[in-house]
């Protein structure tokens, strides 16, 4: 199943949308967070008219599991440049996430350029660490996107790097274009920076995420990369870039998680 069919949504008479949470997209038996917030992003984008979601946050109330499901979108504000609305997620049980983002049209807009941060240092693709899915681990929502993990970053192949990074390519499967709906998924489409550092790997629960989408992505990989400077309290947070290969900045996120245990 492609991304674009698997992140789908139908409008409703009733103003709300109605997914599918495809089979497949699991982590520990859990939908992947960045999955089920580009679901979200995508049913905005509709309800706002608007095509990007230049920043989107969502705060993860429950776990979300295969199947039915519904996104409320409630439209706060339409203006020239962009729109805002609330959302939240539901399956049929229960709230799953619940969230706020901004739209709008990434290619209308320009202005100065000044970014002070550069792309990953990574080996070429075939040089990764291609992650398929395995029992336990790696998951099987690794089979349905394309994660290749730089090899000094790959826990799964030995000992964690003791350093609490990600690094790789990320694309879809198929030749499937990345649009700025992908690009929500493709923040959290990388094992936590926790698995290198030193502590257990399972499963790590997100508590808030929110994605930047700076532009449209050119074809091709993108590099990503992954980092937390602080685990204190029982969470961690991680800061992530995604650039494109044509060398520009596409998406920037920020996650908070609970510590494995």
């Amino acid at each position: 199943m492609t991304f674009a069919a698997a992140s789908a949504v139908t409008a409703r008479d009733d103003g709300t949308f109605g997914v599918e949470i495809a089979d497949g997209w699991e982590i520990a038996g859990n939908a992947n967070g960045g999955y089920l917030l580009a679901i979200a992003a995508r049913a905005v984008t509709v309800a706002t008219g608007r095509p990007d979601p230049v920043t989107i946050t969502a705060h993860y109330l429950a776990s979300g599991h295969p199947g039915p499901a519904t996104v409320a979108v409630d439209v706060l504000r339409s203006g020239g440049r962009h729109s805002t609305a609330s959302f939240t997620l539901a399956d049929t049980h229960r709230t799953v996430l619940a969230g706020i983002a901004t739209t709008t049209e990434l290619h209308t807009h320009a202005g100065p350029v000044l970014i002070d941060v550069t792309p990953p240092d990574l080996p070429p693709p075939e040089e990764c660490v291609l992650l398929v899915p395995g029992d336990p681990l790696p998951p099987p929502f690794v089979g349905q996107v394309e994660v290749r993990l730089h090899p000094d970053d790959a826990p799964f192949r030995g000992a964690p790097s003791g350093v609490a990074r990600m690094r790789g390519w990320f694309r879809l499967r198929g030749g499937e274009p990345v649009d700025s709906i992908a690009l929500v998924q493709a923040v959290d489409a990388f094992p936590p920076t926790s698995f290198n550092a030193n502590l257990p790997v399972s499963w790590t629960p997100t508590v808030e995420l929110t994605a930047h989408v700076r532009r449209h992505a050119c074809d091709g990989y993108l590099a990503c990369a992954f980092s937390t400077r602080n685990i204190a309290g029982g969470y961690l947070e991680t800061d992530g870039e995604i650039w494109d290969e044509a060398g520009a900045l596409v998406a920037q996120s920020r996650q908070l998680q609970l510590v494995p245990v």
